[in-house]
């Protein structure tokens, strides 16, 4: 049906998607758990808070997966070398999202106010640490990653934990959490009730204008003091998957080429500032759900704009350009993506109409009352 050319472009766009989909689903539960040493004062707001994703956190999760999963069968070579290089950052990650199911358990087996106090700050850390990996790793992607390979395609890792925070790398995990702190407020002006509202609507105020300043920033970094790479040598598009088949150098400004050639790509970076602008105005009007629905834009838009900067790389290598991955030479065969679309179109609709269903069934604000009235089987 598709060539090997279209299939990788497919397969790129599909796991842009599926990185959306993760960030704009499972991100708001991140947010809320950074949000809740911030919104909830006694013991009753922090259930709510709780509660608020207490049903749902577990599917928002199968995003992580179907993106790890497509990585893993889509792009070999780029699973292999950013998982192995960014080992101890991906451990930090999952070590910080078992943590947030243990601290929903534990919390309630006890109702000391120390016993519960540990778990509620071990919450928020389990929102932190992922919001804030996940966008140093995007900055790291932008910079360069220091790997190479050798004749037999092996890769060598040279870089290390610390060194993934360098300061661009620092400013875009302040982005990451910024953004996702903002969903998650919108989530809980939609979701939570009493002063909790009130006080999520307060933040995503003062969260919203300062992500945008650093969205900004990291925009004229990129543009003025990051030099980008540029594939200089011809790439056969439906060719092997060999990255060491091109030549690479890098460029001042290399990263902005996409947005001078497809003008149109320009609607990235100015829907996540635009978002950004109208989510908190949207939830002080009381329309809490057009402004859950524009923070997931503007999330959304910011993580495209980092895709379509490196597009066609992956991930750059900053130690040997040459060996950086592409959309053209890091994928599988046309069989396994063939056969992967094939999946895909059967079974991601029904994880989103599934998603859909859950979503209806749990509509309406979580009250106190009714965390009183269920005390027993509620978080």
């Amino acid at each position: 049906m598709f060539d090997y050319e279209s299939m990788r472009l497919i397969w790129w766009a599909l796991l842009g998607v599926l990185l959306i989909g993760f960030a704009v689903m499972d991100g708001f539960d991140l947010g809320v758990a950074i949000l809740m040493p911030y919104v909830a004062r006694t013991d009753i707001e922090r259930r709510i808070v709780i509660n608020t994703v207490g049903p749902v956190w577990e599917g928002n999760q199968v995003w992580l997966i179907l993106g790890g999963g497509a990585i893993f069968a889509a792009w070999p070579a780029l699973y292999a070398t950013a998982f192995s290089g960014f080992y101890l950052a991906m451990f930090l990650v999952l070590a910080a999202l078992i943590l947030r199911p243990v601290s929903f358990k534990f919390r309630s087996k006890v109702a000391a106010t120390r016993w519960r106090a540990i778990w509620d700050a071990a919450i928020f850390v389990s929102g932190l640490v992922p919001a804030l990996i996940f966008g140093v790793a995007f900055g790291n992607v932008i910079v360069g990653v220091p790997f190479r390979f050798d004749d037999t395609l092996r890769m060598t890792y040279e870089g290390g934990l610390f060194g993934l925070l360098n300061p661009f790398a620092l400013v875009s995990g302040l982005i990451s959490v910024g953004m996702l702190t903002l969903h998650g407020a919108s989530y809980l002006a939609l979701k939570a009730s009493g002063p909790v509202v009130g006080r999520a609507v307060s933040v995503a105020r003062l969260v919203a204008p300062v992500t945008i300043v650093l969205f900004v920033l990291a925009g004229i970094w990129v543009a003025f003091g990051i030099d980008g790479y540029v594939v200089t040598s011809q790439l056969a598009h439906d060719g092997p998957s060999n990255p060491l088949s091109k030549q690479v150098t890098r460029q001042a400004g290399a990263w902005l080429t996409n947005y001078r050639t497809f003008p149109l790509t320009m609607m990235a970076p100015v829907a996540a500032v635009a978002a950004l602008a109208i989510a908190p105005a949207m939830l002080r009007a009381g329309r809490a759900g057009l402004g859950f629905i524009v923070s997931g834009v503007g999330t959304a838009s910011i993580i495209a704009t980092a895709g379509l900067s490196l597009f066609p790389f992956m991930l750059p290598s900053s130690l040997e350009p040459q060996a950086s991955l592409t959309v053209w030479d890091a994928s599988s065969s046309h069989l396994t993506l063939k056969i992967m679309l094939f999946a895909t179109v059967v079974f991601l609709p029904l994880v989103l109409l599934y998603t859909a269903w859950v979503y209806r069934v749990l509509r309406g604000p979580v009250t106190a009352a009714y965390i009183e009235g269920n005390d027993h089987s509620l978080y």
